[in-house]
């Protein structure tokens, strides 16, 4: 993947021991740490650790971790002990999975390592684990009330669980992982396509058992998450293959060809693949391409949210049934002291402008009315870093901040909103939005702009009526001629704002 861009939230002065909460997942390939904190009913993420420690490499048949492993593992731990213990974390709740769930129990490594953790270590069963990898996606994405499919392929196992909105309804752990396969299939480091086509048929085997219930199932939507399914969405990306952050087959099909033309993993050098990666990503990308061509998934989205998210939010006890996105929002014009009055009428005008254009602009997807209240909600969360270009720092912290219900491209959404709400519009952050929002995206970011223009005197004396007309890209506004008359700076500001819009293909009249 494309790594997650953080912003690390310090522990406040007032906060106690026992308000923050810390997840550990000891994975077959990487230990994760997530450190969060519920605030204004959200949860905050205060840090997060990663490290690759390629347990499973070190597992032997009998069920012995070796001596490198073991300290690799250790030395890890310690470390996330000692951010556990700076950040005062009393609640803790530390899981490993399947390598963990393979080794002897009586080797001493369990106890070793929760000493240098600090806290006891469950080892959970496979379907306990895809429960709380779907715990951990639903929170990280807005609500749906349909069937959701989601897999997870790990360094030891995969997870593949199909839900009915936030509750998991099949549950299946698979003895598919990215490390164990490449170690099988490609012991010596030499890629061949003798080796990926036997990696494959295994894969296609082990999924025979559970194909049928997955698949028959009414439509669904299909989500990917952690490392190899990222991965594999980050050079994708990075190569121009995708646009839309959604894997297919055939994308799927021409990564393995790229990968077919390196002879060894050791050569194995792709744009957006990381090193360390790529010494396990052949034996992922053998299962990812038999996941969903076994379970028939045309398109497969890819989630920040996965096991470390689910055991956070477990621990924490079940939020409250309602968008996480609105709960985000709420927080976040809190912690960046937003003036309240002044973004409920910049949403108040904005939402008036777009119920009279949504029909000639096509804005009729239920996401758009959303986006608009939401921008003009955060448009000044800048201001608490800087007047100076404020509208700049409200765009960084929109874009990575850690927004729970917000998918990344959601976020950029937002960003380009506040970025674009004054001043000469940026028409490059486009780019960095699927295709088919882009037009969508000009025409909200107008009506965003214009609601902050008609709301510049900042104060509780509502506008008068003000009525838009917009065909293509004209933009028409009528006003009380009266009004007009008396507000010339709002004139000037409107005569400013044609020249702006020019610039960028739209035509603005007013009178």
């Amino acid at each position: 993947m494309l790594q997650q861009l953080v912003v690390v939230v310090p522990p406040s002065r007032s906060e106690t021991s026992a308000e923050v909460l810390a997840a550990v997942d000891l994975g077959s390939n990487s230990f994760h740490m997530i450190v969060g904190e519920l605030r204004h009913g959200q949860m905050v993420v205060l840090d997060r650790l990663r490290e690759t420690v390629r347990l499973a490499e070190g597992l032997s048949k009998n069920g012995e971790i070796s001596a490198a492993a073991r300290v690799r593992a250790v030395d890890c731990l310690a470390r996330f002990g000692q951010r556990l213990r700076e950040v005062h974390a009393a609640n803790v709740r530390a899981a490993g999975t399947s390598t963990l769930r393979r080794a002897q129990e009586d080797s001493g490594f369990l106890a070793e390592a929760e000493a240098a953790l600090g806290h006891p270590i469950e080892i959970i069963p496979g379907h306990e684990e895809a429960r709380l990898i779907y715990k951990g996606v639903v929170h990280s994405l807005p609500p749906n009330k349909g069937l959701r499919l989601v897999m997870d392929i790990g360094g030891g196992s995969t997870e593949v669980i199909l839900g009915m909105a936030a509750e998991p309804q099949k549950l299946e752990s698979l003895h598919l992982g990215c490390v164990s396969m490449t170690e099988q299939f490609f012991p010596d480091g030499r890629i061949t396509k003798a080796a990926f086509e036997a990696a494959r048929r295994a894969a296609r085997l082990e999924l025979r058992p559970v194909k049928s219930f997955f698949r028959d199932a009414s439509p669904f939507e299909s989500i990917g998450t952690s490392g190899t399914i990222l991965a594999t969405e980050n050079v994708a990306t990075a190569l121009g293959l995708i646009d839309s952050h959604t894997l297919t087959r055939d994308v799927l099909e021409q990564l393995i060809e790229r990968v077919l033309g390196f002879d060894s993993i050791e050569n194995l050098k792709l744009i957006g693949l990381a090193d360390r990666r790529a010494q396990v990503w052949p034996g992922g990308l053998a299962i990812l391409v038999e996941l969903i061509t076994v379970l028939r998934v045309e398109k497969l989205a890819v989630s920040d949210g996965a096991l470390r998210e689910g055991l956070l939010y477990d621990l924490a006890g079940r939020l409250h049934h309602e968008d996480a996105r609105e709960r985000s929002v709420r927080a976040m014009m809190s912690r960046f002291q937003v003036d309240a009055g002044q973004a409920k009428r910049v949403v108040t005008t904005a939402i008036l402008l777009h119920a009279q254009c949504a029909g000639h602009w096509q804005l009729k997807s239920p996401l758009t009315p959303n986006i608009l209240k939401w921008s003009a909600e955060l448009h000044e969360i800048g201001l608490d870093i800087s007047h100076d270009g404020y509208q700049r720092h409200g765009a960084y912290i929109a874009e990575h901040a850690d927004m729970p219900g917000f998918p990344r491209a959601e976020q950029r959404f937002l960003a380009y909103m506040i970025q674009n709400q004054r001043h000469q519009p940026d028409a490059r952050l486009l780019q960095s939005l699927p295709r088919d929002w882009r037009e969508s995206a000009l025409r909200l970011s107008l009506l965003l702009r214009l609601a902050v223009l008609l709301n510049r005197s900042r104060t509780e004396t509502a506008i008068p009526p003000v009525k838009i007309s917009v065909q293509n890209r004209n933009v028409a506004l009528r006003f009380d001629p009266d009004w007009l008359a008396l507000n010339p700076l709002t004139v000037a500001d409107l005569e400013r704002e044609q020249g702006y819009l020019q610039a960028i293909g739209f035509v603005l009249t007013f009178s």
